[in-house]
């Protein structure tokens, strides 16, 4: 596959991010592009996508070692999320959902815990993130699913919505208001006897299950993720890590726009000559270009800077809210530059249109980015 590199920043990649690139590029290329369409035309969740993911190591990535995993760094993560993002946003988003939902055990759980979990999640069952509700929107600390501790452990009673990976996980992470402050928990899928409904039939990404889960069980004490009343900063802390992967997806599609637009704006004629020709088509490339390579800067340079508790907060609030709008842009333009070609299904830049747009509004929507950084910026200079 040729994505154009040499036209916008591309990182030099480090060895283990070059094999792990090329590990997401031969599924890429192949059955991922393949199914590609037809997972958005039935919505049907890619379980034979999934069963590659596995195979290859993918969905233990950033996982250690010592709990079944790869133990790559973050930075690979791109690498993976932007390859498989050019052809199939389901299918990337779909694992960077495995990551995100072990994110809280991996930074918070007990030895014991990732012993327990972390392994079946490498080989292939996935933890799903439980903290929106129909309520609360981007607010978390408004969270009303509730705990109260008992004998034996906790009593838990609520719902969540818009679940990533809802109807396909095993395990959640939820969060739940343990008096005036949040605590998370593990839950079990068939133990704890949760109820998943409400199928969102969503615009884009519609390989990707969402659904709700409602709650209503009793858990031992050790499935208590991290401190007591800790809750709200653990899911701060895991939203951080997927805000990158989520900026690196949003990388991948602006460069698939970005490469198939280029090519037809060469290809396609009007008014004597190839489309490029005119300045209001090669203005609009050069600024998505100039964009997208910053995008990918950004994206790198934080995920690349992570440690052992993920990244700088402020820098991936500025990847996700940078990177996601440019795919926007870079999508509009492809379409523009298609025309009626562009706009009619199965074509890519028609699927990619629709998928690109939650990314401005998942992991943090455009305007809670820009309110995280302003508190930031208020609380540097008072």
């Amino acid at each position: 596959m040729t994505w154009d590199e040499g036209l916008t920043w591309a990182p030099e990649l480090t060895d283990e991010e070059q094999r792990w690139q090329l590990v997401a590029e031969e599924l890429a290329g192949g059955p991922f592009a393949l199914r590609a369409a037809e997972i958005d035309a039935t919505g049907n969740y890619p379980w034979d996508n999934v069963g590659l993911l596995t195979e290859s190591g993918l969905t233990g990535l950033l996982l250690p070692a010592e709990y079944g995993g790869e133990g790559a760094p973050l930075s690979a993560g791109c690498a993976v999320a932007e390859t498989i993002a050019r052809v199939c946003a389901s299918t990337c988003t779909i694992w960077s959902s495995y990551a995100i939902g072990s994110l809280p055990l991996l930074y918070a759980g007990s030895e014991a815990q990732k012993r327990r979990y972390l392994p079946e999640v490498a080989a292939g069952k996935a933890i799903g993130f439980g903290l929106t509700e129909r309520h609360t929107g981007s607010d978390p600390s408004n969270v009303r699913t509730s705990a109260e501790k008992t004998a034996d452990g906790w009593s838990l009673e609520g719902e969540k919505w818009l679940v990533g990976n809802g109807g396909s996980a095993h395990y959640y992470t939820a969060f739940a208001r343990d008096g005036g402050k949040l605590t998370a928990f593990l839950l079990e899928r068939d133990g704890d006897r949760l109820v998943i409904d409400d199928y969102q039939d969503k615009m884009g990404l519609r390989g990707t299950t969402t659904s709700n889960l409602k709650i209503d069980c009793e858990v031992p004490a050790d499935r208590q993720v991290g401190e007591r009343g800790r809750g709200l900063a653990l899911a701060l802390q895991t939203l951080n890590t997927g805000r990158v992967l989520a900026a690196a997806l949003s990388c991948g599609i602006a460069e698939a726009a970005f490469a198939a637009a280029s090519r037809r704006a060469v290809t396609r004629e009007a008014f004597g000559g190839p489309i490029i020709g005119h300045q209001g088509i090669s203005f609009c490339l050069a600024d998505v270009a100039t964009e997208l390579s910053a995008a990918r800067m950004m994206t790198w340079q934080a995920a690349r800077g992570a440690g052992p508790g993920g990244p700088d907060r402020q820098l991936s609030s500025m990847a996700k809210l940078y990177a996601s709008e440019v795919a926007h842009r870079a999508v509009d333009a492809a379409l523009q530059v298609f025309g009626a070609e562009g706009y009619a299904k199965p074509h890519p830049v028609e699927r990619a249109y629709r998928d690109q747009r939650i990314l401005e509004i998942f992991e943090g929507s455009s305007e809670i980015q820009r309110v995280s950084l302003g508190r930031g910026i208020a609380a540097f200079y008072a």
